[in-house]
């Protein structure tokens, strides 16, 4: 019987062990645990949804405080097409957040950043151009496209010295999703390095509808594989979503993946930005508290945990400070959302909205609990403690569990003294 250590990903002239750990905005997806994948030999991800307040967080830089004493003006403003990101703060923050990250990096991986296209910024393509490009100034191994494919991506970036070099991934979740990305952008005659196949049981936005639970991973990625064949292109295949065993990720190897992108499983380690009291919400969530909801302003249906803070509270629309999803014209499905309830309860102290979420101020919070689908097995891969609370992981003793592990057994880590 194989285990994923049998199995290598090659990526130009390196040999990686074949676990990608998934890019978990806002700063879930930390460099400490990026920085972890990489020294085990994997890849890891960071993500680039709104670096500037993670810059904040992690280097007292003052970003988030600059913009809204900017923009303070138009805070009772439901008109927010005012309020723009300058672009050359954008690309300090960004070169910050990944140089740090890459300055620390050791071992034999590699570390991408996870670029979310649905980050409109109210300039989408200026924002996203800004941001790919600071990464690869700052030495990023890899971009991983992601949350909404922009077709024109690489037509963003096809100048800069580094486009030849650095690895490009997309994430897709059908066939004919890689079909038109890979149409749009053949004037680059710049071919992907790597597919992720984000399956319907991922955690957060989704790249299907209300139907997810009508599609299967292992169908999809059969399906593009056998027409890349057919096709006579060589790209790497890495599925995504519900992969929660060595053996899981064992049975996509053995059907001719390259690699696995994984991130329930890291959500409840040491190294992972979530805060310790969130991830014991985690462990304790059974398999009927979590759903698919369509309260992202994004559009596309989320993932979450039913006892997610996020879910039907009303705070006014915070786009001074953040702003990262108005699109090109400074709208905000939130925006309008609170603006109805509102007009509909005049006086009323206290309105609940169900139907969209202010996704910027609650992800910054720690409030909005996405998750993947298997969440509710969480509690199967540790110990519990003396007090009823469950033991954090270490990102290095998830990673080797699915390297090494077989039979679909999970290994517990060593028992805290508190258990």
């Amino acid at each position: 019987m194989k285990c994923v250590d049998d199995f290598r990903l090659k990526l130009g002239d390196k040999e990686l062990v074949p676990i990608i750990t998934g890019g978990m905005g806002v700063d879930i997806s930390t460099a400490a645990l990026a920085l972890e994948a990489a020294r085990l030999g994997g890849i890891g991800h960071i993500s680039d949804a709104m670096v500037p307040t993670v810059t904040d967080r992690r280097f007292n830089t003052k970003y988030v405080k600059d913009k809204l004493k900017q923009y303070k003006f138009n805070v009772e403003n439901s008109d927010k097409s005012v309020v723009q990101f300058n672009l050359g703060l954008l690309e300090e923050a960004t070169k910050l957040h990944v140089g740090h990250t890459m300055d620390a990096k050791r071992g034999d991986g590699m570390v991408f950043i996870n670029c979310m296209e649905k980050l409109t910024m109210n300039a989408p393509k200026d924002t996203l151009r800004v941001r790919m490009r600071a990464a690869m100034d700052a030495g990023i191994d890899g971009i991983t496209l992601a949350a909404g494919l922009h077709l024109g991506s690489f037509a963003l970036i096809e100048d800069h010295p580094r486009f030849r070099d650095v690895k490009l991934g997309i994430i897709v979740s059908s066939l004919r999703a890689l079909q038109l990305f890979l149409k749009k952008s053949a004037r680059t005659n710049r071919l992907p390095d790597y597919i992720v196949i984000e399956g319907p049981l991922a955690g957060g936005h989704l790249g299907f509808g209300l139907d997810w639970a009508q599609y299967d991973l292992a169908t999809i990625v059969a399906e593009i594989r056998d027409w890349l064949v057919e096709q006579k292109l060589d790209i790497p295949l890495v599925p995504a979503g519900g992969i929660f065993t060595g053996t899981d990720a064992t049975n996509f190897l053995e059907m001719g993946a390259a690699a696995v992108q994984v991130a329930t499983r890291f959500t409840v380690t040491r190294e992972c930005g979530l805060p310790e009291d969130v991830q014991q919400e985690y462990f304790k969530a059974s398999e009927d508290e979590i759903e698919v909801n369509q309260i992202s302003p994004t559009g596309y249906p989320m993932r979450m945990l039913k006892s997610s803070p996020a879910i039907g509270d009303i705070i006014r629309p915070n786009c001074e400070a953040y702003g990262y999803l108005l699109d090109a014209s400074g709208n905000c499905q939130y925006i309008d959302a609170y603006n109805r309830e509102h007009a509909a309860h005049p006086g009323e102290r206290r309105v609940r909205i169900w139907d969209k979420t202010c996704l910027c101020t609650h992800m910054r919070n720690f409030d909005c609990w996405t998750c993947g689908h298997y969440t509710y097995r969480l509690k199967d891969t540790t110990h519990r403690n003396a007090d009823g609370s469950y033991q954090i992981l270490s990102a290095e003793h998830v990673f080797h569990d699915y390297q090494f592990s077989k039979d679909n057994r999970i290994a517990l880590p060593e028992a805290s003294i508190a258990v």
